[in-house]
């Protein structure tokens, strides 16, 4: 019998970009109105204050403006995961606590970034935040290396019962979860978003998928999980197809500000992130959002 914190989480759940006002400031209002228009399109959740959501330029209080924010505008319509990695492992403890006295449904961390980066004190790191609540804790795995005869340690540490894998070798995922499947039930979310249609085709490995463009064209990512579920991986691919164009021109560039500028033209102005990243220029705006629309995957202010 499937555990009762794994209700609801299958399917598609947004890393939510983190939106600032003109002052620079968290902008809880445009929180809401993020959430609001990945819920119309398909959407069972959101990551909140994660890589996308720009955690290592965020402070701890304005990290949990943003959690309490999603907790005010979800209203029970999804799953709120709220990563807490931090470089101080007393700090991902402080938001771990903070997010289950607020209602989050569950909290994930990613591996020390800075200091220790070694698996063991990985295990460290996860296990302060996992022993911290009783929320379930995700692990996210990002750009390591997936070794199913070590990191099957992770699920033996208290309340790790899911993992968001952005990472692209699914054979060692596959080979992981068959082990895990022996002996405990833990739920799987792809990370990379070009790959989703490839992840869920592997049928028991993955429930859904975490990812940045989810913001932007929410409901393509939900037809790509709906038709997987329906094993219906041609129809699948048309949405992941229109998917990768978009993605190929989110990721051209190394200033993460114009991944934001997608959400601007769809009408939900999130901001630029803040610096090192530069803020565009009005006419480098203009060329993007130009570029954008020849896509003709999205309209402009479509999200309105």
């Amino acid at each position: 019998m499937a555990e009762k914190c794994f209700k609801g989480m299958s399917g598609a759940h947004a890393a939510m970009f983190t939106p600032f006002d003109a002052k620079g400031r968290v902008n809880p209002e445009m929180i809401a109105k993020i959430m609001d228009y990945g819920y119309a399109n398909g959407l069972k959740g959101f990551y909140l204050t994660g890589t996308t959501g720009e955690w290592w330029l965020l402070s701890l209080e304005e990290r949990k403006q943003v959690l309490a924010a999603a907790v005010a505008s979800n209203k029970g319509r999804g799953k709120l995961i709220a990563h807490v990695g931090a470089n101080r492992t007393d700090d991902s403890v402080e938001l771990a606590r903070y997010a289950a006295e607020i209602g989050i449904d569950w909290v994930s961390s990613i591996a020390p970034q800075l200091y220790r980066t070694s698996f063991d004190a990985t295990l460290y790191h996860y296990r302060k935040i996992a022993e911290a609540t009783d929320l379930p804790f995700m692990v996210y795995s990002m750009g390591a290396a997936l070794v199913p005869e070590r990191d099957i340690r992770f699920f033996d540490l208290k309340n790790v019962k899911g993992i968001k894998y952005t990472g692209r070798d699914y054979y060692a995922a596959q080979r992981l979860k068959r082990v895990l499947d022996k002996s405990k039930e833990t739920i799987w979310f792809a990370g990379c978003d070009e790959q989703l249609r490839c992840g869920l085709a592997l049928g028991n490995v993955f429930a859904g998928g975490i990812g940045t463009s989810y913001n932007i064209i929410p409901k393509h990512i939900a037809m790509i999980c709906e038709y997987a579920a329906k094993n219906d991986f041609r129809t699948a691919a048309k949405w992941q197809d229109e998917t990768n164009r978009l993605i190929e021109l989110m990721i051209e560039s190394d200033n993460w500000s114009y991944r934001k500028a997608m959400m601007r033209f769809i009408g939900l102005d999130c901001g630029p992130y803040r610096k090192p990243f530069e803020p565009l220029t009005a006419a480098q705006y203009k060329a993007f959002a130009k570029r954008f629309a020849a896509l003709n995957i999205v309209k402009a202010d479509q999200a309105i």
